[in-house]
């Protein structure tokens, strides 16, 4: 028999639609982001790279790129990190994932998007990749104009760095070993802008179990301040919970 010009035998066929016909399926690609955060000079800052290339060219941005075809998205993550700031040997957590449709000029552009807490050691080694002309921190509060969604994207990842301060030992990424519950509680009120009453803070902190007094005093201006460190118990949460976010 015969179906809209297509001899089948014994089998009715529906006739093709014009996508399959031609074989045409548009195809979004896929970019990674990283938002690196660090404590430093009692102030949050994020990780940025000058961009060389169209788009935006000469605009800070958070480093990252395209993954390859056959590249797993995490070992994307890794590979820009390093290659656009020297970045390497970091636990990143996937964030979100990003797909406006005009959010990239080149196209359909998806991004997944991750997060880490770093400290001086990463800050240190941080430099300019091939494709960045340069690569700063910057205070998150007080950002460049940025590249494509990206200010939406570090707030986004900013809001999730304030939930897990709530509940985890996150603290333990964003200072030295030692230190004061007044370097503490300084860490929060910057991560979550708000001032918090000195009594209730350290009341509050002292009862999660998540401290131990080191039996050393830092001596000053003021009457001698207890040292603080994590607990062991609760950096090896921490450490499951990156594991497992």
């Amino acid at each position: 028999m015969e179906y809209d010009g297509i001899v089948v035998s014994n089998v009715l066929l529906s006739p093709p639609s014009r996508a399959q016909d031609k074989l045409v399926y548009e195809r979004p690609s896929v970019t990674v982001d990283l938002v690196l955060f660090t404590f430093t000079e009692s102030e949050l800052r994020v990780l940025l790279i000058k961009r060389k290339n169209w788009p935006y060219a000469d605009s800070w941005a958070l480093p990252g790129g395209f993954v390859g075809i056959d590249e797993r998205i995490e070992d994307a993550a890794e590979r820009e990190l390093r290659e656009e700031t020297a970045v390497e040997g970091v636990y990143l957590e996937q964030l979100y994932t990003f797909g406006e449709p005009s959010r990239d000029p080149r196209g359909r552009v998806v991004t997944v998007a991750y997060f880490a807490i770093v400290g001086a050691d990463v800050r240190q080694q941080t430099h300019p990749g091939e494709e960045a002309s340069d690569a700063g921190w910057f205070g998150v509060y007080d950002l460049p104009k940025l590249a494509f969604d990206h200010a939406r994207i570090i707030h986004y990842a900013l809001q999730r760095l304030r939930y897990k301060l709530e509940y985890t030992a996150l603290g333990f990424f964003l200072l030295p070993e030692e230190f004061t519950l007044s370097e503490l509680q300084q860490v929060y009120e910057v991560v979550l802008q708000e001032h918090l009453d000195k009594r209730n803070f350290r009341r509050k902190i002292l009862s999660q179990g998540i401290l131990e007094y080191t039996a050393k005093l830092r001596y000053g201006d003021h009457r001698p301040a207890r040292l603080y460190r994590f607990a062991a118990s609760a950096i090896e949460l921490e450490s499951v919970r990156r594991r497992f976010p």
